[in-house]
């Protein structure tokens, strides 16, 4: 089903793979798919978690570079800050299960959108101007 425009709100019309439509504001898509390019993650490791949750482990230190998720290792510490932001912007969540919040990642319906744009290519390069801008709204966690 093709992107929409909602009349009244002039919002993109999201359709992910579950039957749910999802609006987003342009301002969220743009913050999220720069998170995305700025974020030391490779494209891989999105894929993955089109189908299937990940765990920080398969991410963290030596293991995500083996799996091709990450540009260069990264402690467990970095790797869980930079998930959490993916969060905050809306990319990813945390997978719970029957005992509670887990270690393991999935894509929200957001991060479905952004990744079928990039299916089959990869991140763009970031300019210094997106890397810092999304510094600045990191650090100071800006709402816009």
């Amino acid at each position: 089903m093709p992107n929409t425009q909602c009349p009244k709100s002039k919002m993109p019309t999201v359709n992910s793979q579950n039957p749910k439509t999802f609006s987003y504001t342009r301002s969220t898509v743009e913050r999220a798919e720069r998170s995305l390019v700025c974020s030391p993650f490779n494209i891989a490791l999105f894929a993955a978690m089109r189908h299937q949750s990940v765990p920080l482990g398969a991410i963290a230190l030596e293991n995500g570079v083996m799996h091709g998720y990450t540009k260069r290792p990264l402690s467990e510490l970095a790797c869980d800050n930079a998930l959490g932001w993916l969060i905050q912007v809306g990319v990813l969540r945390r997978e719970v299960d029957g005992q509670g919040i887990t270690d393991s990642f999935r894509l929200t319906p957001l991060g479905h959108q952004l990744l079928e744009q990039y299916q089959g290519k990869n991140w763009p390069t970031p300019s210094w101007r997106d890397r810092l801008y999304n510094a600045v709204i990191y650090w100071f966690r800006l709402p816009f």
